[in-house]
């Protein structure tokens, strides 16, 4: 399957009894950073093109062993990511510089996460202990749109 010039980011969470919420990170096997589960769309065998909420549901799936029932959330944060970040690039043309991440929440409908070799770990945090853990910006604020929207309320993200 040819990898598609878009990539997804998935959060996990879970609802807490005090109506607070734990998302899942996990850490990377490559290069040791935590995050969200991220994958890039792909091309299925008879061609046709994944939909980014497509190639969300199968990352999830791949990298945590997770099929969720529940409706994917998803969110408002495009996060441009550099090409240079992926080695399948060069079918993609020399014009192409930057890349959309479509962001999506999902709720873990359990919390043991069977990970694939992309990951060595994963944890369950509050919102402000995983927003300060992730590494980049824009993942950041796709973890606090999530918040927020899960809350119902706008509030400023935490200082890091």
């Amino acid at each position: 399957m040819a990898r598609l010039p878009f990539q997804v980011l998935i959060y996990l969470y879970r609802p807490l009894a005090d109506g607070e919420f734990a998302y899942a990170l996990l850490q990377r096997a490559d290069h040791g950073y935590w995050q969200a589960i991220a994958g890039g769309g792909e091309t299925r065998p008879g061609g046709e093109a994944e939909t980014p909420l497509e190639a969300a549901r199968r990352e999830t799936f791949e990298e945590t062993g997770l099929t969720p029932q529940a409706p994917f959330i998803q969110l408002q944060t495009i996060e441009p990511v550099p090409v240079t970040e992926f080695a399948g690039r060069a079918h993609w043309g020399d014009d192409l510089y930057v890349i959309p991440q479509h962001c999506f929440g999902v709720q873990a409908p359990q919390t043991e996460l069977l990970l694939s070799r992309e990951h060595t770990t994963y944890c369950w945090l509050s919102f402000q202990d995983a927003f300060r853990l992730v590494r980049f910006e824009g993942n950041r604020t796709a973890l606090w749109e999530l918040n927020c929207r899960l809350k119902k309320t706008i509030q400023p993200p935490p200082e890091i």
